[in-house]
């Protein structure tokens, strides 16, 4: 196994919709394996594939703190569902991060449930009902395969400050990455 560059906000592969997977085989577990690493190198709770730079529908999580699913697993060419957004603005127990715009957290109002079907890494089809921080975890790994980080999602004022963290920090354009365990940063 080996801990992957994570891509930060600006590289293309981010910000477009990723590709279905077709081939289960020996180079999709590996992969798998490696961004399991990596999540847990970073530390993060999920990881998709854009953000190791693989356009494909994908994404792990590691995430112990619920009953619901396995504390560990993939779901590849994910659906998925949620509940309607409780009207409000976000609150102080709604901070997101991200591992691709590492450092920053701002509040983002995500909705308490979720379904999540998918395939496992045999291509077997699955389901999950999540709540609570876990559908958070879907949702924010779902909006990666289509393109979107959870910045893209925030209201002002949290979009200004996401803003300013982008300039100050240099990103938002392609070619910029850290490598958990190497570089000193924490998304």
């Amino acid at each position: 196994m080996a801990v992957l560059p994570i891509l930060i906000s600006g590289e293309p592969v981010l910000h477009r919709p990723a590709e279905p997977i077709t081939e289960f085989d020996a180079s999709l577990r590996t992969l798998v394996d490696d961004m399991y690493e990596t999540t847990v190198a970073a530390p993060g709770v999920g990881l998709a594939g854009p953000q190791v730079g693989v356009g494909k529908r994908l994404f792990v999580w590691m995430y112990d703190d619920q009953d619901e699913a396995p504390e560990q697993g993939v779901a590849i060419n994910p659906e998925l569902w949620i509940a309607p957004l409780e009207p409000g603005l976000p609150g102080d127990d709604e901070i997101e991060g991200c591992l691709s715009f590492p450092g920053e957290r701002f509040a983002l109002r995500r909705s308490p449930r979720a379904l999540l079907r998918a395939q496992d890494i045999d291509g077997k089809p699955f389901e999950i009902e999540a709540s609570g921080w876990f559908a958070r975890i879907l949702q924010h790994e779902f909006d990666h395969l289509n393109g979107l980080l959870y910045v893209d999602r925030l209201l002002h004022p949290e979009s200004k400050g996401a803003q300013k963290a982008l300039r100050k920090n240099g990103w938002g354009r392609p070619g910029l990455s850290w490598t958990p365990g190497i570089d000193d940063l924490e998304g």
